[in-house]
């Protein structure tokens, strides 16, 4: 598997909106079930949302209605859109496909991948969000 690349953090106003993506030039990760991860300085790492490969979705209770995790089929893409973003938003955001003997995120975040291992994560992207 070639590695994950996560692009389009950035900083907002409390308010808008940003929207992240993942993917990997060389290798296609549309049978996984994949996820978007986030840890914010001194916390640990928690689920944000997750896709299967047949499109179905979870979301954290935090983000649910404000955040939509899709797959972009003609790029082979995973996205995030994030609107009404808050400051406690704020945190390094990551990606990931699940895989064995990987990281399992703790929390309840309605995760609809059914091992909950995550092995295969992308480098994170800061989002920060002003008041």
């Amino acid at each position: 598997q070639d590695e994950l690349v996560v692009s389009g953090g950035g900083s907002v106003q409390a308010g808008g909106s940003l929207t992240l993506s993942c993917g990997a030039s060389g290798y296609s990760y549309r049978r996984y079930c994949m996820g978007w991860f986030r840890q914010a300085p001194g916390k640990g790492r928690e689920g944000v949302a997750t896709i299967d490969r047949d499109g179905r979705t979870g979301y954290a209770a935090s983000v649910k209605g404000r955040f939509t995790i899709s797959r972009d089929s003609a790029t082979d893409t995973l996205l995030l859109q994030m609107n009404d973003l808050k400051p406690e938003d704020t945190a390094m955001y990551y990606c990931a496909a699940e895989g064995e003997e990987g990281v399992v995120v703790g929390g309840s975040y309605n995760s609809v991948c059914r091992s909950g291992s995550f092995a295969f994560w992308a480098q994170g992207t800061q989002v920060t969000v002003s008041s």
